[in-house]
């Protein structure tokens, strides 16, 4: 359904993106952010469900600055594999790359949101306070969202969190929500990455309400 494009990040870098295109009329466009396993199979997928329901899905490989074209699973060394290559990056040139794929979306002439997983969701709260032109924002299960949280998002933002998420703890959510009170938190009967159907966290029900919740925030902000 999709097609690998490459983006120009204004620091001259090159990267490669997943671009997702609806049939129809799109409805507004969307920068989908990987979790640290790359834009990998199930990012693609994520992006074809987007784009079936009508936005232009665009997921940037953040990652390529460190080693190009990376996607893997979801196995305990993928992991360890994964969170290597992010404390190589820091998070300034992913806002970079992440600002070339919204760049990128406002060709279309839609309203751009970001729609970020995992390390993704942290990097949708940083397009919020950084990027600009971001008409929305959805973060899922962001672990990184508490130590920005006191920037303030130009655009509305929802997140996501797993319950049993020990990644994530409840200081986490509370950090979160004093420092900004108005900006809508949901907390689900599930651990982290419960929207991913690739990984053994994945939590169906918690999944679906989840989805249901951003396509009802996605319509109304875009």
């Amino acid at each position: 359904m999709g097609e690998m494009v490459t983006l120009n990040a204004e620091d001259g870098h090159k990267l490669s993106a997943y671009r997702a295109t609806p049939s129809g009329t799109p409805r507004g466009a969307l920068v989908i952010v990987q979790e640290i396993f790359g834009v990998n199979a199930h990012i693609k997928k994520v992006c074809d469900g987007f784009a079936a329901g009508g936005y232009v899905a665009l997921a940037p490989a953040l990652f390529d600055r460190v080693e190009p074209g990376y996607a893997t699973g979801y196995g305990q060394e993928d992991v360890e594999r994964g969170r290597n290559v992010r404390q190589k990056l820091g998070w300034d040139p992913m806002v970079m790359d992440t600002r070339a794929a919204v760049d990128e979306l406002k060709k279309t002439g839609q309203k751009v949101g970001v729609v970020g997983y995992c390390m993704g969701g942290s990097m949708a709260w940083l397009a919020a306070t950084r990027v600009p032109g971001v008409a929305a924002a959805v973060g899922y299960y962001g672990g990184a969202v508490a130590e920005f949280a006191d920037e303030q998002p130009r655009c509305p933002v929802l997140l996501h969190f797993g319950e049993t998420d020990a990644s994530i703890p409840r200081e986490h959510w509370d950090k979160i929500r004093e420092a900004q009170p108005t900006v809508p938190m949901h907390i689900y009967p599930a651990g982290h990455g419960f929207s991913c159907d690739a990984r053994g966290s994945y939590h169906e029900s918690s999944a679906r309400l989840a989805r249901e919740r951003t396509l009802e925030f996605l319509r109304r902000h875009m």
